[in-house]
Formats: structure tokens, C-alpha cells, sequence
């Protein structure tokens, strides 16, 4: 069944740690507005045609995906996690190796693991 490009699948939702940071908003804050722009993009294609998959995101783990971005200095990857109708932005690096970084890797999973035991809804 097609999508309608004009109706949102998901809509983005900034994980929130335990202390009330927003660590992908803030992470995001600190890109330039060429680099925001881009990634902003990509992000906008997934919440109106998801199901995405390669190169545009690629499934990393149970619930845990990323969307790549390509940009000057190497790769945009921003980890979300499915919950009910949110795409919930959990991590992001700017990547430069084959390999995701263990410790990203490790970040994302908690912090997916944190949003699918709890969801969002206290944090709204």
C-alpha cells in the first residue's frame, strides 16, 4: 500500500533524559544551518514515508534504527526508536568510521530501552 507523502506516519519526539536534557536537540544545536538543514530533511522523509530503509536508515538493533545524513565532515547518524505514532530521537553522532562506536551503540540501547519500558507520556 502506498504512502501519502503528505500525512505524517510518526511524528519526532526529542528524548528526554532523566534530568530533563535533550541530548539530540542539543547535539543538533551545535550544527551549522547547512548541516541542520540537511538532517532536518532526512528526519522530515522518515516521519512522512515510514517505513524507510537503506541508505536513508538502516535497523541497527531491535526498535533502534538510524537515519544517515551525509554532510562535509562524514556521516550524520541520528538513532530513534519506534513508540506508538513517535520517532524518538534518542542519540546522534557524526560518524567517520565503518563501525559504530560501541559506546553510541550502548547509549542508544539504554536510552531505547528506557523509552519502550516507559514511553513518553509522563515526560509531554
Amino acid at each position: 500500500m502506498l504512502q501519502n507523502s503528505n500525512v505524517k506516519v510518526l511524528t519526532v519526539y526529542f528524548y528526554k533524559s532523566p534530568a530533563g536534557n535533550e541530548p539530540v536537540r542539543e547535539w543538533l544545536k551545535q550544527r551549522s544551518s547547512e548541516e541542520k538543514k540537511a538532517i532536518g530533511e532526512d528526519i522530515k522523509a522518515v516521519e512522512y514515508t515510514w517505513p524507510v530503509g537503506y541508505p536513508q536508515v538502516v535497523k541497527l538493533d531491535k526498535d533502534l534504527w538510524e537515519v544517515r545524513t551525509s554532510l562535509p565532515n562524514g556521516i550524520s547518524r541520528i538513532f530513534f526508536t519506534i513508540w506508538e505514532k513517535y520517532m524518538v530521537l534518542i542519540h546522534s553522532i557524526i560518524k567517520k568510521t565503518q563501525k559504530t562506536p560501541p559506546q553510541d551503540l550502548d547509549t542508544a540501547k539504554k536510552r531505547r530501552n528506557r523509552v519502550l519500558s516507559g514511553g513518553i507520556e509522563d515526560e509531554k
